[in-house]
């Protein structure tokens, strides 16, 4: 009995050892701070220690682990800031002395005039509207070619060939016959009384311009009275000759287009816009356009129409800008380069590569000195240049982290992880 009471009395001393020791484990070391300091490695948090030294891992000093209210990457974190750190972040403390050496750079938020541009690439086509189609309007043989090749230049009027059609040559003889009857015999003049309705000689006159007979030969035909083996037709107007399937000697038949001419003193650029750039891009927004070939050339023109439909390969829109082409230095199938200028405003910005995009959200890492640096989701705005619009969670004059974000980024993410799982720290 004796034996028994003195093994009883032993585990109850040890139990309530191991309760008080449970209830101030903070004060060892050996888990959360409560009162006491705490040391851990800057590079290697899951290394904590409760006196100063060095990390055994890479030698690095240990530095103090603020307390709860201001480190625990939550909301306590949040209260100096904009709110609650974002989910699975928390804030992280870097040695003055080795925020230079990691790289970390800072950038503060201002204010500034966004235009921001479009850079893009564009292909040089024509100008649709200005494309011209030389048809044959009946059955016939060309007789002699005057433009002969493809590419050639022609002005409004040119002849382009001569062609004999049987049916064009007998309206011919019905226009001149109209014409010698109304002249042997006046009273056939239109509207006089006992004529017929029709006026002939006109309906002959009407049916030759339909074909594209031009006034000077119907006149050239009134004064030698002797029907035209073959009539020329011109060019309708100033251009080049971008197809031809007109030949020496070939047959013609109603319908078929024989030659293709486009002006060119005007061009359009077919240029690809990303669907992100979408909002920025408007008809009517100007535009420039260089050439790598050219350099400190500038072309300036406008966007005229955007597709209604996306390009599902490469997720892009395409835009129609209009250029002027004096000279016709610009050609067609050209690559060149593209800026499509941007609706002008102001807003916060901060570098680019300040962000740290995860494909979900947006982050950044708000300095807030003695080498704590905060995370705070951002939602982003235009980007021109290496300069980003913050719209939402950031002020102006606030400075971030705008070098080595991806070591921060690793660090918050460790450590709330860490946070998370109510991981122990390590002796020294």
């Amino acid at each position: 009995m004796k034996y028994f009471m003195l093994g009883f009395l032993a585990a109850a001393i040890l139990v309530s050892g191991g309760f008080f020791l449970y209830q101030h484990r903070g004060e060892t070391g050996e888990g959360g701070v409560t009162g006491e300091a705490r040391y851990h490695c800057p590079m290697h948090p899951t290394y904590t220690s409760d006196h100063p030294g060095d990390c055994s891992i890479c030698g690095m000093k240990l530095v103090p682990i603020r307390d709860a209210a201001g480190d625990s990457g939550g909301e306590a974190a949040g209260e100096a800031g904009k709110g609650p750190a974002p989910a699975g972040y928390a804030t992280v403390s870097i040695p003055d002395d080795r925020v230079q050496m990691m790289g970390i750079t800072l950038a503060e938020a201002r204010t500034l005039d966004l235009t921001p541009t479009i850079r893009t690439s564009g292909i040089v086509t024509y100008d649709e509207t200005r494309i011209h189609r030389v048809h044959a309007k009946f059955d016939g043989y060309i007789e002699e070619l005057f433009v002969d090749y493809t590419g050639a230049y022609v002005r409004k009027g040119q002849p382009l060939f001569s062609v004999y059609s049987p049916e064009l040559y007998a309206t011919q003889n019905e226009y001149l016959l109209a014409l010698r009857a109304r002249e042997q015999m006046p009273g056939l003049e239109p509207g006089a009384p006992g004529t017929p309705t029709m006026d002939l000689l006109a309906a002959a006159r009407q049916r030759l311009r339909l074909w594209d007979i031009g006034a000077e030969q119907i006149d050239a035909l009134e004064r030698t009275r002797m029907p035209v083996r073959a009539l020329t037709l011109v060019a309708p107007v100033s251009g080049t000759v971008i197809a031809k399937t007109a030949q020496q000697g070939a047959r013609v038949v109603a319908g078929a287009s024989l030659y293709e001419i486009v002006d060119l003193g005007r061009v359009w650029v077919q240029a690809d816009i990303y669907e992100r750039d979408l909002p920025r891009v408007r008809p009517g927004q100007s535009a420039t356009l260089t050439l790598p070939f050219l350099p400190g050339e500038i072309w300036r023109g406008r966007v005229t129409f955007i597709d209604p439909t996306v390009d599902g390969a490469t997720r892009t829109v395409r835009a129609r800008l209009e250029f002027s082409n004096p000279g016709g230095r610009l050609k067609p199938e050209m690559h060149a380069d593209v800026l499509v200028g941007g609706m002008r405003a102001s807003g916060i910005g901060v570098p680019d590569s300040a962000v740290v995009s995860t494909g979900a959200r947006d982050i950044v890492f708000v300095a807030r000195g003695e080498g704590v640096f905060e995370p705070r989701e951002v939602r982003l705005g235009v980007s021109w240049g290496p300069w980003v619009e913050i719209v939402e969670g950031l002020s102006e004059g606030e400075r971030v982290a705008a070098g080595a974000n991806f070591l921060l980024d690793s660090e918050s993410r460790l450590k709330a992880a860490l946070a998370d799982a109510g991981g122990h720290g390590h002796g020294p």
